[in-house]
């Protein structure tokens, strides 16, 4: 029986540039999302492994315009009334089930970006090239004329109309792009590149203040190229709602790369915090300004925005070697 591949993944560039041979598509501010229907059956799982389909049963009733025997690898994504995706709302349904989600789908309806094709009316289409995956797709849109909740994930080889995404679309949501080398085939590798617009950044959370029930602020970090995990700076004082939804994602740690390690409570302060150590494993997203000392770190405290558990350190670009402290 045919089961849906672990999903190819894209490692972080800072050079926005599209490269001769290589293809680039918009990247989303959504759930990551691979697809399968056979013989009526849905799949919907997350990068991860967890079954999204009784979340969200717009996308349920719509596998009946997919051809059976066909898999689809994309993004889940919300918009706002004023049409921007809403990341807040798409999180809201993701722990809905049964009425709550069919409410919510009719009040936030979710969309799938279809951005690969992994297989089609019972063919496995993952040692295709990318330019052959990416010409069935775009048939399959037209020759089905699908409707929502299915979107065709915008893709080009124009480095001008890559330049206007990053600009223009950013209005709505638009986090940046991916790029797929054309002749590349769809394998569990960190084979494709993605580029973030870094209005804001994501790190690693390693340390919090506060209480483990509702930790109020959190000590971050980044990993170097030499696998270190380097403390990059601290965020603002959660909001209560924020801390408690992050204590449910923190473990706390036995040995742990900063043990031993002393914080002070802001930059050029000689006071020390009381701090937990935490696996490192949760990624938050935080808005930072450009102020850095002269190791990389953030001088103000950063601005806390979400958090990110749909990804993993891996994800995060890496820091130049130096010192740890």
């Amino acid at each position: 029986m045919w089961t849906l591949p672990e999903p190819m993944l894209a490692a972080p560039v800072s050079d926005p540039a599209l490269l001769p041979g290589w293809a680039a598509e918009v990247k989303w501010d959504g759930w990551r999302a691979l697809l399968s229907v056979d013989a009526g059956h849905l799949v919907l799982r997350s990068r991860k492994g967890a079954d999204l389909a009784p979340s969200f049963p717009e996308v349920r009733s719509g596998v009946t315009q997919l051809p059976d025997a066909t898999a689809l690898d994309g993004e889940l994504i919300v918009w706002d009334a004023a049409g921007r995706l809403a990341f807040e709302r798409l999180q809201g349904r993701l722990q809905r089930r049964g009425a709550g989600a069919t409410r919510l789908a009719e009040q936030w309806p979710a969309h799938f970006v279809a951005f690969d094709l992994l297989r089609l009316a019972g063919t496995d289409t993952t040692s295709w090239p990318y330019r052959r995956r990416r010409a069935a797709l775009e048939r399959l849109f037209t020759e089905r004329a699908l409707t929502a909740p299915w979107v065709l994930c915008p893709a080009t080889t124009d480095p001008a109309t890559v330049r206007e995404w990053l600009t223009s679309w950013t209005a709505v949501g638009v986090e940046g792009a991916v790029y797929k080398r054309l002749e590349s085939t769809y394998e569990p590798s960190r084979g494709w590149r993605k580029y973030k617009i870094r209005e804001t950044e994501d790190a690693v959370v390693g340390a919090f203040t506060g209480s483990p029930a509702t930790p109020r602020t959190l000590l971050l970090g980044r990993y170097d190229t030499d696998g270190r995990l380097r403390y990059i700076g601290r965020s603002t004082t959660l909001p209560q709602t924020a801390g408690r939804e992050i204590a449910g994602h923190l473990t706390l740690a036995g040995a742990h790369p900063w043990t031993g390690w002393t914080f002070s409570a802001g930059w050029g302060s000689r006071e020390s915090l009381h701090v937990t150590l935490v696996r490192p494993e949760l990624v938050v997203e935080v808005g930072v300004d450009v102020a850095r000392d002269s190791a990389g770190r953030w001088r103000h405290p950063a601005r806390w925005h979400r958090a990110r558990p749909d990804l993993s350190p891996a994800d995060i670009p890496t820091l130049e070697s130096g010192p740890t402290g």
